[in-house]
């Protein structure tokens, strides 16, 4: 038999993938008798298509699966992608763009409409790339985070979730600074920040001191922040300055009187050793905002253009043009000491890197991670858990123990809806649907009242941190749930060991 030349892959490789598929070797529950072992697949993003990445871990995740079959295990390995809420969105409201069109001029359910058709397309793509790589998963099994079908049960997790944590005090409403994307107009986690260095300048701003002819300078990357500055800070063992605390300062351009305060944030070996104090734009400065009871003045909308109660000169403009005019200003009143050129960290949105992220004070959903922290470390601690390297249990813990409260509500149109209700005197209703939240507000209220539902949708890592039951049917007590869950491995790199493998 001659043998020919080149190796013609699609002429072998697509028929005996289609003979495995075929014959049922890649399916869960073909041993009964067996052990079970499951792997559960981190869920691709349908943002697009896969890279080499996706291929390496798949392989390595095939491998596992198909030596626990040669053992003798029942091997489940569970298949399906994530909605990735604003990746995904991002990528459409691109598309609408280039088409002279937006989200906005769409409205919410055509565009819905829009992003469903793209995940149709993107997940065909994945799906395929996978399939032509061999990966032996139980495709019989496929599952979406925002799964519709068998009675919505992804999304059901996904809201029994939410209201059980809410009920049991773990969910709830605050105002703090987030991380605030000015283009998407959302709020983002920290993880999906990234600081870039860039090259920049320093402003030293004389502030003059009230009913004196002293003054105190302080230096900032930001001038455009000044106009909602509540304080000047100097550390308490600062001999420079200790004469002045408890004094006033009149804050340039706008007239307010601010303290000078005393706190040990403020370094003595930087810069003056005295800082502005801008809590409703800065992380640092808010909390020194909440130790001394200052207010919080937001000067920037969620656009990133200034706002009242800014003067009225600057409002309107951009946060960069109103740089420029401060800056400008300063200078034409003789209160701009120096500039200085730095290098320094600027946080832009991870995905496009093009967006420069803004602190921003709004109220949110937050869900109490600190709380639920501690039997994930417990668990790593007793090696139920295991990082092989087990070098990554050093970041696992680095993060785990400096956890903060995780913002899980997002200005997104795609995502799960939250399933909370308002009142018209703003009172909240928790329920898992919106006759549940009904029957709520007239045990409340004594006579039925309008509703209005939180217009907001959940980080995405909210709904992929359930994936391991939610594809086995939980809410629901499934035969699957009992079988396969908990899992035996999650192949991951490390980048999402925060996201998605600790919660």
């Amino acid at each position: 038999m001659p043998i020919d030349k080149t190796f013609d892959h699609a002429a072998l490789e697509q028929p005996m993938y289609a003979r495995w598929e075929r014959s049922g070797a890649f399916r869960s529950g073909r041993r009964p008798n067996a052990r079970p072992f499951t792997l559960m697949m981190p869920p691709p993003n349908v943002t697009g298509s896969l890279h080499i990445g996706h291929a390496l871990n798949h392989t390595l995740q095939d491998i596992i699966a198909r030596f626990e079959r040669m053992r003798g295990r029942d091997v489940l390995w569970q298949p399906g992608k994530d909605h990735a809420g604003i990746a995904t969105q991002l990528v459409v409201e691109r598309q609408l763009a280039e088409q002279q069109s937006s989200r906005q001029k769409l409205g919410r359910e055509a565009f819905l409409q829009k992003v469903w058709e793209w995940k149709q397309v993107s997940g065909d793509t994945i799906t395929n790339q996978l399939r032509r790589l061999g990966v032996s998963c139980d495709w019989s099994r496929e599952r979406f985070t925002m799964d519709t079908a068998e009675d919505g049960q992804m999304s059901r997790a996904v809201l029994k979730t939410f209201v059980r944590l809410y009920k049991e005090g773990l969910i709830y409403r605050d105002t703090r600074l987030v991380n605030w994307d000015p283009r998407l107009q959302t709020s983002v986690s920290d993880l999906e920040v990234e600081n870039i260095e860039l090259d920049g300048h320093l402003w030293h701003i004389t502030y003059p001191v009230e009913g004196s002819d002293l003054t105190i300078t302080v230096a900032t990357t930001r001038p455009e922040t000044m106009l909602g500055d509540t304080a000047v800070a100097v550390h308490p063992e600062d001999e420079r300055y200790q004469h002045l605390v408890g004094q006033k300062v009149r804050l340039p351009l706008t007239g307010r009187l601010i303290p000078i305060i005393a706190d040990e944030y403020s370094d003595p070996e930087k810069g003056s050793g005295a800082v502005k104090i801008t809590p409703a734009h800065d992380f640092n400065d808010f909390e020194v905002g909440r130790r001394h009871g200052l207010e919080a003045i937001a000067i920037l909308d969620k656009a990133g253009k200034v706002c009242a109660p800014a003067p009225q000169t600057y409002v309107g403009l951009d946060r960069f043009e109103a740089r420029k005019r401060i800056v400008e200003d300063l200078q034409n009143i003789g209160l701009l000491e120096k500039i200085e050129k730095v290098r320094h960290a600027v946080p832009h949105d991870e995905k496009t890197k093009t967006v420069v992220i803004e602190p921003f004070l709004t109220e949110q959903w937050y869900l109490n991670a600190a709380k639920l922290a501690g039997p994930a470390m417990a668990a790593v601690r007793a090696g139920q858990t295991r990082f092989v390297p087990d070098n990554w249990e050093k970041t696992y813990f680095r993060w785990m123990e400096n956890i903060q409260p995780w913002c899980i509500s997002r200005q997104l149109w795609w995502g799960h809806q939250i399933p909370a209700w308002y009142g018209p005197d703003g009172m909240v209703f928790v329920e898992e649907t919106p006759e549940a939240a009904e029957a709520a507000a007239l045990s409340h209220y004594g006579k039925p009242e309008p509703l209005t539902r939180d217009p907001d949708v959940l980080d995405t890592w909210f709904s992929s941190g359930l994936w391991p039951f939610s594809t086995l049917g939980w809410p629901d007590e499934t035969p699957e749930v009992a079988r396969y869950y908990p899992g035996d491995v999650l192949v991951t790199m490390f980048d999402i060991i925060f996201f998605w493998v600790a919660r």
